[in-house]
């Protein structure tokens, strides 16, 4: 049987609050998902002026870092190399960049993911949300 590590609500807060930091240092509006290793949502938070849409890509790039234990950028970069096909994977929906996991010990505890300015700065908005935790 193996021990496994999970993100508890104090984490959340702490990457939240880092995430949420540094957008608004870059005057950025955008959403922010952090989700479980399965993928499934643990903390949702749209910032004024974001659009709407942004909360729910934010979503589907946090759960495809998590179920594919990489960031979601090189899903996009697949693709967008001539990988097509990959468009039908099922389950994951949010190949764009701006979706990056939370790991620990080499393995996937969950994800963080973020949408509403281009797709480096989502980026960056959630690796600063992640290094907010000691791993």
């Amino acid at each position: 049987m193996k021990t496994t590590t999970v993100l508890e609500i104090s984490d959340l807060k702490k990457m939240a609050a880092a995430a949420e930091a540094e957008a608004l240092k870059n005057k950025w509006a955008v959403s922010i998902a952090i989700v479980d290793a399965g993928g499934h949502l643990l903390w949702l938070q749209r910032l004024d002026g974001a659009a709407p849409v942004s909360a729910h890509i934010c979503q589907a790039k946090a759960r495809t870092a998590a179920l594919g234990c990489r960031e979601s950028r090189l899903y996009e970069e697949m693709i967008n190399g001539g990988r097509t096909s990959f468009l039908s994977a099922p389950t994951i929906d949010g190949m764009l960049e701006g979706g990056v996991p939370v790991m620990k010990d080499g393995e996937c505890i969950g994800a963080v993911g973020v949408s509403g300015v281009k797709a480096t700065e989502d980026s960056q908005v959630a690796k600063a949300g992640i290094a907010a935790l000691d791993l």
